[in-house]
């Protein structure tokens, strides 16, 4: 069983012997609780989502039970430093309001891994004992989270930008897993692309990052080289995850997706898929030029 796995067991005992006094054997100690309020859900609790892993694994969202613990392990390994960066920089912008913690998560092409990333990459994050994750479905194109999670029908971040009156919390989803929290991509639109480079998303980005200075807003988005709204909601990001798949992404799209992000925020690339010694899927973790100056000749990562 996951870490993961276990800690939504712990819940749903939890969940369903509400009131249960403990046995005086085992009082409940003050070093505890404090750390675990840290983390919050956002949304109405009555419309708290249970994560079923089975139907999210059967999406292609998780990887199979028996790599489960191996794949974990490289996601912790890659939110560390996201974390640490992320921040740092909001208290270098202490002055601003609110601080920036906030990140892109996307890839040259479809198909490279983004969405399976951004889906363990909140579920790792949510386990962290200081910090809520907000999960966005910003892929409006194809908004696997959202249908993984069965909130194609529910209203989200298109309502967000096309309604800006909407109270966030009321279309913020909590799940079961204490910590994260999902926006569902929204009900469609025939401009849903193009809200992506609205105002009205800046709005949305800002009102979520308000919502909790310890929170970490990971936003599910296009594929940079695919449509140039994602071109522009990348200004919005210190922070940009960029998902490369070992021997299918061409290496002179990464080097495009990079110059087309610019100078403005930080890239972190993540190679997925790539196989060593011993093991199955790697994650590999990389700071903004790592592709484009280790990795010389051939056409793919």
């Amino acid at each position: 069983m996951s870490l993961i796995e276990e800690a939504l067991r712990k819940r749903k005992i939890t969940a369903a012997t509400p009131g249960r006094a403990s046995p005086p054997s085992a009082p409940a100690t003050a070093s505890v609780v404090p750390a675990a309020a840290q983390r919050r859900n956002f949304g109405d609790p009555g419309r708290t989502l249970r994560l079923n892993l089975d139907a999210i694994r059967e999406a292609g969202l998780l990887a199979p039970e028996g790599e489960a613990r191996s794949i974990e392990s490289q996601f912790r390994a890659l939110k560390r430093p996201l974390i640490e960066k992320l921040f740092a920089n909001a208290a270098a912008q202490a002055g601003s309001t609110p601080p920036r913690c906030s990140v892109m998560i996307t890839s040259a092409l479809p198909g490279d891994g983004k969405t399976f990333t951004s889906m363990n990459l909140a579920l790792s994050m949510a386990m962290e004992r200081d910090h809520s994750v907000i999960l966005v479905d910003g892929d409006v194109a194809k908004p696997h989270i959202s249908r993984a999670l069965g909130l194609g029908s529910e209203p989200g971040l298109l309502d967000l930008i096309d309604k800006g009156s909407i109270e966030i919390e009321s279309v913020l989803v909590p799940t079961d897993l204490p910590g994260l929290s999902v926006l569902p991509v929204g009900r469609q639109s025939h401009q849903a692309t193009e809200m992506l480079a609205s105002e009205g998303m800046r709005s949305v980005i800002g009102a979520l990052e308000g919502l909790d200075s310890r929170a970490i807003v990971l936003v599910d988005s296009p594929p940079i080289l695919v449509t140039s709204e994602a071109r522009v909601l990348a200004s919005l990001f210190d922070q940009v995850v960029m998902v490369v798949r070992a021997g299918g992404t061409p290496k002179q799209a990464v080097l495009d997706a990079i110059n087309m992000v610019g100078d403005g925020p930080e890239i972190n690339l993540v190679l997925n898929q790539a196989l060593h010694a011993g093991t199955g899927a790697y994650y590999g973790y990389g700071g903004r030029y790592a592709y484009g100056e280790e990795k010389q000749g051939g056409d793919n990562p």
